[in-house]
């Protein structure tokens, strides 16, 4: 640990860029060392705005706040924020039965249901009959049907409250400049101006940077937030991009915000597929936040829009479309020479799992340790790199899943996605076992940590799309868990303990 600004190797640290990523580095950065004694300065361009799209988390972001010791009831109203409890993908598959599903976060009581789920994904994957797609057997899925919150209602005190977990949906506008508020009282110095040159030693590292206005910035360690652009590692540094097209043929998006249609506040994450690619739709206080991720090889972005524009219905007229590149992949060294990229500078996986933001918070996390060793020495750098790149290839591997598993037969776009074979040793093993009824249990077990997602995750994706044996036979005795009638009972008897969604966030 280290424990005085004399110990530290870091005497300024400069980020360049805002937004998201700039600003949650800032406030990792500043909670952790601002009291040693280490300057933290954000330097942004005033001319780059922050799209303000309806935007998701992982239940991860909530040890971000808790970290920085804000309350949900603080920072989820300043950002129009609400809860999910998971997200629900229609028409992914057209399996009798599992035309749609449910990635659900996880509670203490899915014990009483989810085995039962995990015994008949297995019974079903042998050739056996029985219900087996998630949305039937975990309690998340029951909260956003009722739309509800993922709090409990208040308990008896001799009654412990189970553990649940969840996430957020968010205005990343307004998250944006709610962390930057944050950072500026934490101590960050902030400066409003755009880089015109970088001067580096003879050993590679950034020296300095030089502003249009003539100002210049030195500092130790800087810190690449500035996008899709790569200012720093990629124009400066030169460090090379790794592109997933060959994984993930996802290259463009449109986002277009409509009004709810409800009072009652959805609770999830809604994941559509359409014909070239799929339609996200978000739940913000205030608003929906919709958008369509597409394969430019497959559709033009007229053609993209308008069948965003139709599936979304009288709710879009009027509403403007914004369209937007995405660089999907990453570069290799995330942390080279004095420089670490974080967000869409290091690299970027589509949205279907909103893990945007944790990419950003743990390699963020993982570069505070890395740097708080004991013995540390730019011998770590590598280290450091192996293991963010370990989890980009596990974040891959598991939105790859999505669209090799899918059914659809309407377009080229998913034949192709479901046709190509340019997956890892890793997903190709793992889908392997799966089909071919083998020890599933001991084939996760031996990936361990470089899945990023565990267990409980990979059951709800494999069963939820219907990836079964298309004969079936019909179970004998006992053998067969409980029916999806049965387990939905169970979980609808637990959801009458739970907040209201709407009126949970208006009591906040």
């Amino acid at each position: 640990m280290l424990d005085a600004v004399s110990t530290h190797p870091f005497q300024h640290i400069a980020i360049v860029g805002g937004g998201t990523a700039g600003w949650m580095t800032a406030n990792l950065l500043a909670q952790r060392w601002q009291s040693h004694g280490i300057k933290i300065s954000l330097i942004e361009s005033a001319d780059i705005g922050i799209i303000g799209v309806g935007e998701g988390s992982t239940p991860f972001l909530r040890q971000f706040f808790h970290q920085l010791d804000i309350p949900e009831s603080v920072w989820m109203p300043a950002c129009n924020a609400t809860y999910k409890c998971g997200i629900r993908f229609p028409n992914w598959s057209s399996v009798p039965g599992y035309e749609e599903y449910v990635h659900p976060f996880f509670n203490q009581q899915d014990l009483l249901t989810g085995n039962e789920f995990f015994t008949n994904a297995c019974l079903r994957r042998r050739g056996t009959d029985a219900d087996a797609n998630p949305q039937d057997f975990f309690i998340a899925a029951e909260l956003a049907r009722q739309r509800k919150a993922p709090l409990y209602l208040p308990r008896p005190v001799h009654l412990e409250t189970p553990a649940t977990d969840y996430a957020y949906h968010f205005d990343a506008g307004l998250l944006g400049q709610f962390l930057k508020n944050h950072a500026k009282k934490l101590g960050v110095l902030h400066q409003i101006a755009a880089v015109a040159q970088v001067r580096r030693h003879e050993n590679g590292d950034i020296a300095q940077l030089i502003m249009h206005s003539g100002a210049t910035v030195n500092a130790d360690l800087f810190v690449d937030c500035s996008g899709f652009k790569g200012l720093l590692i990629n124009e400066v540094l030169g460090e090379p991009f790794i592109p997933y097209k060959e994984n993930l043929l996802n290259d463009r998006a449109i986002a277009l915000p409509t009004a709810l249609d409800s009072d009652e506040l959805p609770s999830e994450t809604v994941s559509t597929a359409l014909r070239h690619g799929w339609a996200w739709q978000i739940p913000l206080t205030n608003r929906y936040g919709n958008g369509y991720v597409y394969a430019s090889d497959f559709v033009t972005a007229e053609q993209a829009e308008q069948e965003l524009r139709q599936h979304l219905g009288a709710a879009a007229h009027n509403q403007e479309a914004r369209h937007l590149k995405m660089r999907v992949g990453r570069i290799e060294q995330h942390w080279r020479n004095n420089c670490l990229a974080i967000g869409l500078s290091q690299g970027f996986i589509e949205p279907l799992e909103a893990t945007a933001l944790m990419l950003i918070q743990f390699s963020v996390v993982n570069f505070i340790a890395m740097i708080e060793q004991a013995d540390f020495g730019r011998s770590r750098q590598a280290q450091f790199n192996q293991r963010i790149n370990q989890m980009f290839e596990g974040v891959r591997d598991y939105v790859v899943a999505h669209y090799q598993l899918n059914t659809r037969n309407d377009s080229d776009y998913w034949r192709a996605n479901r046709a190509h074979k340019n997956i890892s040793d890793r997903l190709a093993s793992i889908l392997e076992v799966w089909d071919q009824g083998g020890d599933f249990e001991a084939e996760l077990t031996r990936h361990g940590d470089a899945l990023m997602y565990q267990r409980p995750s990979w059951y709800c994706i494999l069963a939820g799309m219907g990836r079964f044996p298309a004969k079936l036979q019909t179970a004998m005795g006992r053998e067969k868990a409980i029916s999806k009638v049965q387990a939905r009972a169970a979980t609808a008897e637990i959801a009458k303990h739970f907040y209201a969604h709407r009126g949970y966030l208006n009591r906040m």
